[in-house]
């Protein structure tokens, strides 16, 4: 499958998941109030953090593994071996940290100052081995690149969340939405335990494996990869924490942790390049095909920078009738943060991919690196700047920890990948997206809905004069179309010399 389709599988398969969360967090807003939706942030958060020591480092390690034999039957010996060796890792370390999870539930609560919080907490420790479980499978597929299964994985599991969530809300309030986003994940790992399509082969049918793997080789890989994760995923929620701790105020997180769903648009619409880019890289790399690796990187980033930068300039200036859209009047105070937020979402985005990209080029200590100074920096300017700012204030601690590592990846990745930046490109999309911003921001009524055919209208005018501009052609298209298909080509070249 060449991976123009399979960008176009993971693409819709990540809008319907996004959407479904968006949908998701609009209807809790409203079951639950934003004081109660500020508690269920906080858990969610919680649980999230501690599923990243399970669904990131192992997973991501074996899809890296497996995406060096490039999804090939011929490689049967070397997927079944990587797959099995990622597999009994994964059990093993999520017995641990599901038990060491919830033992520390009421230092969680502690955290943030909130002992209440310790029975959900415990509660949401069933969301671990669940999700944990089914983010095992969605990167085997992508792995041995049968992206379709992995996108029917994601879409099947955002419509059963969108279900069990809102109904167990509805039921249950907080402590039902958290059984909703167990339970959902869980289903999804018997889906994908029974789609796999080397499920009853047995090993030791087949010829010797190429390659050699064990579980302490799969840790030195995934060992640097998970605490880069658990680094980010501290730096990009730290603010939520703080803002609980240092006001708190269940109203005042519910309405930050309102703006920082809406916030993430950015990552969220642009994540599903980490799981191409990931085996991709590894692939190419391994290879030795440098030059296939820096087209793909150049032209895949040129594209993140165009459709990035009106989207931070949109999202901020259509805050308060995104705000509205989703969560109704009551959540309208967390308009203002979310208007700073979107650019700091924006760093992370970019930050994010580009550390995938070191670690498929080998180089997974820098992103570690780069997270663990971001996770400092954010905890430390959110403990001064929300004292004195409150929301707005933690917002900006955001900005400035997320702008300070992305510009040192971004000089990273220049120095040691391949060169990706075109300043001259880069000027173009900042000139017009200000442009849109000024344009809604002073000029453009902030109605509940008369904000979507606005949006539609803009982002034309933008590719329009992109267009005029000179710096988008049909050429473009076609080279979407085909690049992925010549980096292969270019790989298998190189492999047969």
């Amino acid at each position: 499958m060449s991976l123009i389709r399979a960008s176009i599988w993971l693409s819709l398969s990540e809008l319907v998941f996004n959407l479904s969360g968006y949908l998701i967090h609009a209807v809790l807003g409203r079951v639950l109030g934003p004081a109660e939706y500020g508690r269920y942030g906080l858990i969610v958060t919680f649980s999230t953090m501690i599923v990243v020591l399970l669904s990131r480092g192992i997973p991501i390690a074996m899809s890296k593994y497996l995406g060096e034999t490039g999804g090939k039957k011929s490689r049967l010996a070397d997927i079944l071996l990587i797959r099995n060796t990622g597999w009994k890792t994964q059990i093993a370390v999520i017995a641990v940290i599901t038990l060491a999870y919830y033992l520390l539930a009421p230092f969680f609560a502690w955290i943030v100052r909130d002992p209440s919080l310790t029975p959900l907490i415990r509660l949401s420790t069933l969301i671990v081995p669940a999700f944990s479980l089914a983010t095992f499978y969605v990167y085997y597929f992508v792995g041995i690149q049968q992206f379709t299964k992995q996108a029917f994985l994601k879409i099947s599991r955002a419509l059963l969340k969108v279900f069990l969530i809102i109904a167990g809300a509805i039921w249950m309030a907080t402590p039902g939405a958290i059984l909703g986003h167990a339970l959902a994940p869980f289903l999804i790992f018997i889906i994908g335990y029974f789609t796999d399509p080397y499920r009853k082969i047995k090993q030791t049918n087949l010829s010797q494996p190429i390659i050699r793997l064990d579980w302490k080789k799969m840790f030195v890989f995934a060992g640097p990869i998970t605490f880069f994760m658990i680094f980010y995923e501290v730096m990009i929620t730290a603010d939520i924490y703080m803002v609980k701790g240092i006001l708190r105020n269940d109203t005042l997180t519910g309405y930050y942790n309102g703006a920082l769903n809406i916030g993430r648009l950015p990552y969220n619409a642009f994540y599903f390049l980490t799981l191409i880019l990931l085996p991709k890289i590894s692939e190419v790399t391994t290879a030795g095909a440098k030059q296939a690796t820096s087209r793909l990187l150049r032209k895949t980033m040129r594209f993140v920078f165009m459709l990035l930068f009106p989207t931070i300039a949109l999202l901020s200036a259509w805050a308060p009738a995104l705000v509205n859209f989703l969560y109704g009047e009551q959540f309208i105070s967390a308009a203002r943060p979310l208007c700073f937020l979107a650019l700091g979402m924006g760093f992370y985005t970019i930050f994010y991919i580009l550390a995938f990209v070191l670690n498929g080029a080998g180089k997974n200590k820098t992103p570690m690196v780069s997270a663990c100074i971001g996770m400092i920096l954010n905890i430390v300017l959110s403990f001064f700047l929300i004292k004195k700012y409150s929301l707005v204030g933690a917002a900006w601690a955001n900005n400035i920890s997320a702008g300070i590592i992305m510009l040192w990846t971004i000089y990273v990745t220049e120095k040691t990948v391949a060169s990706f930046i075109c300043l001259k490109s880069l000027l173009k999309y900042f000139v017009l997206s200000s442009g849109l911003w000024l344009i809604v921001t002073f000029w453009m009524p902030q109605g509940k809905f008369i904000f979507i055919p606005w949006t539609i209208a803009l982002t034309a005018l933008y590719f329009f004069l992109l267009y005029l501009w000179k710096e988008l052609s049909a050429d473009d298209w076609q080279w979407l179309l085909n690049a992925f298909k010549r980096s292969e080509e270019h790989t298998s070249e190189l492999q047969s010399r």
